[in-house]
C-alpha cells in the first residue's frame, strides 16, 4: 500500500489512526496541500479531485477517507472499526457522518482559501465561518452522544470505531483555531480516551515526517 498523505489533513489523519489501529504501515508519499502540491498534474493523475488522502493498492487507487477506512476494516477485520450489529453500525456511521460530511467538508483548506481568495472575506470573517460551524455540528454531537447509553469509554461502546477515528481531527482542527470547546465536555472526554491510545496519538500531525 501507497498512502498519499499531509500532516495536516484532517482525512488524511483518520486514515492514519486506522492504519495504526489494524498495524498496517504503508508507504507513504506527503503532498503539500499548503503549497498546492494536490493541484499538481502528477497527483491529480492519482486522484482527479486533487485531495488527500488516497491510497494505492496493487496499482488501484482509493479516495474519500471513509471509503478507505471500510475498505481497510473489511480487508484487515482486527480489531473491527465498526460493531457487529445493524442499529451500531447504523449509529456509528452516523456520527461519523455528522463531521466527515457536514462539518468537516465547508471548513477545509479549500472552502477556506476560497472565501478570503476569491470572496474577498477578511481573515476574522473566514475564522469566524469555521468557528460558526464548528461550534452548530459540535452542540448536535454532544448532545446526541451525551444522552445516548451506547456512548461508553468511546463514541459507541468501550472500543474505538470509525466516528472516534473522524472525531479526534475534527477536535484536533478546533483546538489549533482557538475553539471554546468548554460547552462540549463530552467530545473532550472521548477525544482524551482516544488520545490515551498510541494509535491516536502516534497519529496526530505534528508527530508526522512532514509536519511543519
Amino acid at each position: 500500500m501507497k498512502l498519499y498523505d499531509y500532516f495536516r489533513s484532517s482525512a488524511a489523519y483518520r486514515v492514519r489512526i486506522a492504519c495504526n489501529l489494524k498495524g498496517i504501515a504503508p508507504e507513504r508519499t506527503f503532498v503539500h496541500l499548503a503549497k498546492g502540491r494536490q493541484r499538481d498534474s502528477a497527483f491529480l493523475a492519482i486522484n482527479p479531485q486533487g485531495l488527500v488522502p488516497a491510497l494505492e493498492v496493487d496499482g488501484r487507487i482509493l479516495t474519500q477517507s471513509l471509503a478507505i477506512l471500510e475498505y481497510l476494516d473489511e480487508t484487515h477485520p482486527a480489531p473491527p472499526l465498526l460493531p457487529a450489529d445493524p442499529l451500531g453500525r447504523a449509529r456509528v456511521r452516523s456520527l461519523a457522518q455528522a463531521i466527515a460530511c457536514d462539518i468537516h467538508p465547508i471548513d477545509n483548506l479549500r472552502v477556506l482559501n476560497y472565501l478570503t481568495g476569491t470572496l474577498g472575506v477578511s481573515t476574522e470573517q473566514r475564522s469566524g465561518w469555521y468557528r460558526y460551524w464548528v461550534e452548530v455540528g459540535f452542540e448536535a454531537l454532544e448532545i446526541s452522544l451525551a444522552r445516548d447509553s451506547a456512548t461508553g469509554r468511546f463514541c459507541h461502546g468501550d472500543v474505538p470505531t470509525i466516528a472516534d477515528i473522524c472525531l479526534v481531527p475534527q477536535v484536533a482542527n478546533a483546538r489549533r483555531f482557538d475553539i471554546d470547546l468548554s460547552p462540549f465536555p463530552t467530545l473532550v472526554r472521548l477525544d482524551a480516551a482516544c488520545q490515551s491510545l498510541p494509535a491516536f496519538a502516534d497519529a496526530a500531525p505534528a508527530r508526522q515526517p512532514d509536519a511543519e
